[in-house]
């Protein structure tokens, strides 16, 4: 009896890490702009940079690991695993970066992916060619793409300008792979789906789900996100981030 129990023991030690990994319900949260909200745009699509420090603080306080996409691989390695995305490519965004930087310290490494529409890069409120290129180098920010000129890509035919041409203008400027897309408006459909994986490893849409690994056809390509709004209180996201 005792080398069965042995045995059982052995197993369901072995296979249980292997379970919890499987239903680890892993937030990839979305962000727009980081700045004062002055009265131009949608509200709730700002986190002042004050709110945003004060959410970075409780991540780095509350032990969780910052991931890119270029760290898929490492979900199941770190501790309380977390990906911070911005669409749009912003100028405020710098605003984070600088924020990350004011935070790192030796046991927090803070990264995040900005997805950028690549014919808008260096437009008045846009992330320059130059900024783009200084985050990419400063190994906290990885640049992504979010199309060309953020169209539906539920409705056009026409995919390489948007896919094809976007991605080898972000490598051309930051000299690091392009992996990941984020689709405009977070549509896609199996269209899109096989178009975008001629091209990219990972596709994002809005869906507001935790991901977690199910196994399911096309899973890194229907990736989910959470929104953080202007109107996330501290408790709010500590209930999002901790999966509450």
């Amino acid at each position: 009896m005792k080398p069965i129990i042995t045995m059982l023991l052995c197993f369901v030690t072995l296979v249980f890490p292997i379970h919890i990994s499987a239903q680890q319900q892993v937030p990839i949260l979305i962000y727009h702009s980081i700045d004062e909200f002055k009265g131009l745009g949608d509200k709730e699509l700002y986190v002042t940079p004050e709110n945003f420090e004060n959410q970075m603080r409780y991540l780095r306080d509350n032990g969780f690991t910052l991931l890119t996409f270029e760290r898929w691989q490492d979900l199941d390695k770190v501790e309380k695993p977390i990906f911070i995305t911005f669409d749009d490519g912003y100028k405020n965004n710098l605003h984070a970066f600088a924020i990350f930087k004011k935070l790192e310290n030796e046991r927090f490494k803070p990264t995040a992916t900005i997805f950028v529409i690549s014919d808008f890069i260096g437009r008045s409120n846009r992330l320059s060619s130059a900024d783009l290129k200084m985050l990419s180098d400063s190994g906290i920010i990885s640049i992504q793409s979010h199309t060309a000129t953020h169209p539906d890509l539920t409705k056009i035919t026409k995919f390489e300008h948007e896919l094809k041409d976007s991605k080898d203008k972000i490598y051309n400027i930051t000299g690091e792979p392009v992996i990941a897309l984020a689709y405009p408006y977070g549509n896609a459909n199996n269209k899109v789906v096989d178009e975008t994986k001629k091209y990219y490893s990972f596709g994002l849409t809005t869906t507001p789900e935790y991901f977690s690994n199910k196994g399911i056809k096309n899973e890194l390509y229907l990736l989910p996100r959470i929104y953080v709004k202007y109107s996330t209180t501290i408790d709010d996201f500590a209930q999002i981030v901790e999966g509450r």
